[in-house]
């Protein structure tokens, strides 16, 4: 119960916070894809599994803990051809903002057809 009522909590901090903006830019991930075999599945110490998750997944938690609206969107590719996400989240209840952005982003930007290299 008091895990909840501190997801809770932390929920209503970042509503207020976004409130005086319309859309928060961030990165995606901290690093470059994590080679296979990185991430012990088998572990059962939940600090030691997660570990490697911290820095390589260092912002997208928070959204996905509090539930605010978020959108992924390839907008770069690094050298090897892998798409580069970038973050964007909206204020609580604002899909909409980021779903328009998104179909801006899209038309000067198109992604669609992008694909690496096998």
């Amino acid at each position: 119960m008091m895990a909840w009522q501190r997801l809770q909590h932390l929920s209503r901090v970042v509503a207020r916070w976004h409130v005086g903006w319309d859309v928060w830019l961030t990165p995606t991930l901290g690093a470059p894809p994590l080679p296979l075999g990185s991430i012990d599945t088998a572990e059962t110490d939940v600090a030691r599994a997660f570990a490697p998750l911290i820095s390589y997944a260092p912002i997208t938690p928070l959204q996905n803990a509090t539930g605010q609206p978020a959108i992924n969107l390839p907008l770069h590719w690094g050298a090897s051809g892998l798409p580069i996400g970038i973050q964007f989240v909206g204020r609580f209840g604002e899909e909409v903002t980021l779903l328009g952005l998104a179909a801006e982003l899209e038309r000067a930007r198109p992604w669609d057809r992008r694909r690496p290299k096998l």
